[in-house]
């Protein structure tokens, strides 16, 4: 039975929390300042996770403020905390933005809303990877691949499914995959405790490889395609992702292989125009200089934690969306 990563229980939202992977841990969150809390802390990530869980998180204002007397005015004042609380994936806001109409209507209102809103993403996640799929066997033929991924872009990025292993999955139904090379992704590890946890449970052969090493492996031939997800696609096709996610598109352009970005409509962002105007999260630093409460550095030293990189639109070899295939490297735009 596939697994749902969020979902609304008796007035709460209850989640799994991504900081303790592989571990499976379920935690209940009952106020608004929790909701928030557990985005910034990254117990609740992924762009298309991040946007239902900011029409969730809505749901979970107006259901507090019913309790103690329902004040439409609150419940938009907390949606822009919850809208606030990452500043470079653009589904959290946009997630909260669909549900606010509803407002207005009352808690009822806005959590049926949100609730069809995270049902969606199931149904967008799975037309996308067979998009994906369908693509990269035009591309490479019909014969077992070799893929490349970075971060979690999984059933655990997304309410279920996944995006770019989304299209793995798919192509896991028709026997074309031969192995998954995921990076460990650091600092936070989400490609080693997340992404593999996910490729073990459905069987698939893989690896988790070395960040640094990625884009060698790409030049030594030992990549088909690379398959990544994305937090904002800029109107020009530039591409937000996991720090690490730009040296891969490098890679595959030198080695002639297909990078391909598998995202839901919700992340392509038509307001931005392109990938400098995407603000970067700046993450804490003891998040590299501290790993397992032990810092790995001399007293004084300072760290750079960007959470994203941007790649240029003319590396991206296809943009797979439910709706669509856009191709920006041969000069195909999403807005």
């Amino acid at each position: 039975m596939e697994r749902t990563t969020i979902t609304w229980v008796d007035g709460h939202v209850e989640t799994i929390d991504q900081t303790v992977l592989p571990e499976l841990r379920l935690l209940r969150l009952s106020t608004v300042d929790e909701f928030v809390d557990a985005i910034k802390r990254l117990v609740i990530r992924g762009a298309p996770l991040l946007g239902a869980a900011g029409a969730l998180g809505v749901a979970l204002a107006a259901a507090v403020s019913g309790r103690v007397g329902y004040d439409p005015e609150q419940v938009r004042r907390d949606a822009e905390l919850i809208a606030s609380a990452r500043p470079t994936a653009v589904n959290l806001r946009w997630g909260v933005e669909q549900v606010l109409p509803f407002v207005d209507e009352g808690a009822d209102a806005v959590l049926v809303a949100a609730l069809d809103l995270a049902a969606a993403d199931v149904t967008a996640n799975k037309q996308l990877g067979r998009r994906g799929a369908d693509f990269l066997r035009e591309q490479l033929g019909d014969r077992p691949l070799a893929l490349h991924t970075h971060c979690n872009a999984g059933a655990l990025a997304c309410v279920g499914w996944g995006t770019a292993l989304g299209v793995v999955r798919s192509l896991q139904e028709d026997g074309l995959v031969r192995m998954v090379f995921a990076d460990e992704t650091r600092p936070l590890f989400q490609g080693s405790r997340i992404t593999a946890t996910e490729l073990a449970e459905l069987g698939l052969p893989h690896r988790v490889v070395v960040d640094g090493a990625g884009a060698g492996l790409i030049a030594r031939g030992m990549v088909d395609a690379v398959v990544v997800g994305a937090d904002r696609i800029a109107a020009n096709g530039d591409v937000a992702n996991k720090v690490g996610t730009y040296p891969l598109a490098l890679a595959a352009a030198r080695a002639g292989v297909p990078f391909v970005v598998a995202a839901p409509e919700s992340t392509l962002d038509p307001a931005t125009p392109e990938g400098a105007a995407i603000e970067i999260e700046e993450r804490d630093p003891d998040e590299v200089l501290v790993v397992g409460g032990r810092r790995m550095a001399p007293a004084g030293t300072g760290a750079v934690n960007p959470a994203f990189d941007v790649t240029p639109a003319d590396l991206v070899t296809a943009i797979v969306t439910e709706r669509r295939l856009i191709r920006p490297a041969l000069g195909e735009r999403p807005s």
